[in-house]
């Protein structure tokens, strides 16, 4: 049986990274996010005011979007997250007192990993997913190593450096979704050219074999 955060992945299994945004832009870029079909969005906190971006996509889209931050290092960033309304915590790292705080409020959570230990000891503290991270230097080969030994209902979700070439690889390789940065956005970018790499996007996420 699918939990609520794998109901959200298996609609669009791709976490829209909108690192660099500002409150100004975020409203016409998370528009034409959701047009594009992306229901999972995370401002991550190195961003200019971040929990006003996560506060005016919720009001815009948390009918119909999960919304959160992304970079979260502390258990007090949980917290202002929450008051934001934001639902979903992502984290760079293996830390469990982050997992636990974003649990205790009902939140989703995914922290990052790059070893068989940290993944497990990120399940073990709660997480509903888990983020490898960096992808670069985590290849398909090694997901597919990992894969073996994680549980098979634990989703996994590459970040750092996919693009719609290689998600396939890593697909194939027993990824679940996918956390797209800047190739999706960057700072800056006009939000018609956000369109135009979502729909791209999600073209390839449809070619991908169907479980």
């Amino acid at each position: 049986m699918s939990t609520p955060f794998q109901d959200w992945l298996h609609r669009t299994p791709l976490i829209a990274i909108l690192r660099g945004i500002r409150p100004e832009e975020v409203l016409e870029v998370g528009a034409m996010l959701v047009q594009s079909g992306f229901c999972l969005i995370e401002v991550p906190l190195n961003s200019p005011e971040p929990f006003e971006s996560i506060a005016r996509l919720v009001q815009a889209f948390g009918d119909r979007v999960l919304i959160g931050a992304g970079t979260v290092l502390t258990p007090h960033q949980v917290e202002k997250i929450s008051v934001a309304g934001g639902r979903l915590v992502v984290l760079p790292h293996a830390d469990a007192r982050v997992v636990q705080a974003a649990k205790e409020r009902g939140m989703f959570v995914v922290p990052g990993f790059s070893t068989p230990t940290e993944a497990f000891r990120m399940i073990e503290a709660g997480a509903d997913a888990l983020k490898l991270f960096p992808a670069e230097a985590h290849p398909p080969g090694v997901l597919r190593a990992l894969r073996a030994v994680l549980p098979r209902d634990m989703p996994v979700l590459p970040v750092g450096g996919i693009t719609s070439h290689n998600m396939a690889q890593y697909w194939e390789a027993g990824a679940d979704g996918f956390g797209l940065g800047s190739a999706l956005y960057k700072s800056g970018k006009a939000a018609s050219l956000v369109g135009e790499s979502a729909r791209e996007f999600r073209a390839a996420l449809e070619k991908l074999p169907q479980r």
